[in-house]
């Protein structure tokens, strides 16, 4: 098996070729992929199958602020939070990382103080992506260099939805580059869609193949901001989509999904659907993530219920 992108070399040697490569990959079947995604949806898991999933998905959870508001404080306390959610149960996994906005970047590091969190920064003009190149790529280097151990930057839409596909993989590259420190290792790299901006499964998919020969280490689904998230059916198209990467490439890349999974319920849904599309290597954080903050708190309180056979409520977790 190949493992390497090779065999896609040509495909991004021009915008015209990009666009034949993109408008050749199969249509979505809209009707079959919702249709799988609420059929996957109904799968039922009980006990300790339950216990696993709960603490599987706190430690996939990127717990996420990125509000106006957003004040040193608030940054240290979801710190704290990400490396101990349960003050009264210290075998609570930790959450994947925390994800901020590049000014807290270093905040959030200090808070962590070494913990195995990690620290994720939006960048590229987030959420809307409206900024020229430059200031682009100075506020990924200016979250590099503060600390950030991944980027989560966000596409040009306007640029995808109007064709043009090879702008849209060069800006990708040129953050990706922008990811390398000067010790020359580097942050990992997300790339939003903003699938609810995207308007059809197929554009999904488009998107998922240029973020995947651009280098993205993980595709993601939204920026938690507009009315269409996450959702089951977008996620299960984007699994398709590394699932069919690496084995044609050998290399493997991330999913996230982000915005509106709220509750355990949905949580393990999402889980479902990975472990049946695209298999156990995704089922770790190291692959695998859920861009959530109140999330956290509804698994809390369904490990405390399967711990003590009560169920505790709101009140019993912090807010932040």
């Amino acid at each position: 098996m190949p493992t390497t992108l090779t065999a896609f070399a040509d495909v991004t040697t021009s915008d015209s070729a990009l666009r034949r490569f993109l408008h050749g990959l199969p249509g979505v079947d809209a009707v079959g992929l919702e249709a799988r995604a609420a059929a996957l949806g109904t799968r039922s898991i009980k006990t300790t199958a339950k216990a696993y999933a709960i603490d599987l998905a706190i430690s996939m959870i990127d717990l996420t602020t990125l509000e106006g508001a957003d004040t040193p404080g608030k940054v240290r306390s979801l710190a704290a939070k990400a490396v101990n959610p349960d003050p009264l149960d210290r075998t609570t996994p930790m959450t994947a990382a925390v994800c901020v906005y590049p000014d807290m970047v270093a905040t959030a590091k200090a808070a962590l103080n070494g913990a195995d969190v990690k620290v994720a920064s939006v960048a590229t003009a987030f959420p809307a992506g409206r900024a020229a190149l430059p200031v682009k790529l100075a506020d990924t280097r200016d979250a590099v260099a503060a600390g950030a151990d991944e980027i989560d930057m966000v596409i040009d839409r306007g640029a995808f939805l109007a064709g043009r596909y090879l702008e849209t993989y060069e800006l990708i590259k040129a953050v990706k580059e922008a990811c390398v420190r000067e010790d020359g290792t580097a942050a990992r790299l997300k790339v939003i869609f903003e699938t609810g901006e995207l308007s059809t499964y197929d554009n999904i998919r488009r998107a998922s193949w240029i973020g995947m020969l651009a280098g993205a280490d993980f595709i993601k689904t939204s920026t938690g901001k507009v009315g269409v998230n996450a959702t089951p059916a977008n996620t299960l198209l984007m699994l398709e989509a590394v699932r069919d990467f690496k084995a044609q490439t050998g290399i493997q890349i991330g999913v996230k999904p982000a915005g509106g999974i709220r509750t355990t319920k949905d949580a393990i849904k999402f889980l479902v659907l990975v472990n049946e599309t695209a298999g156990e290597d995704w089922l770790t954080n190291e692959w695998f993530r859920f861009g959530a903050s109140s999330l956290l708190n509804d698994l809390l309180m369904q490990r405390q219920k399967l711990s003590t056979g009560r169920y505790s409520g709101p009140d019993y977790v912090t807010v932040d």
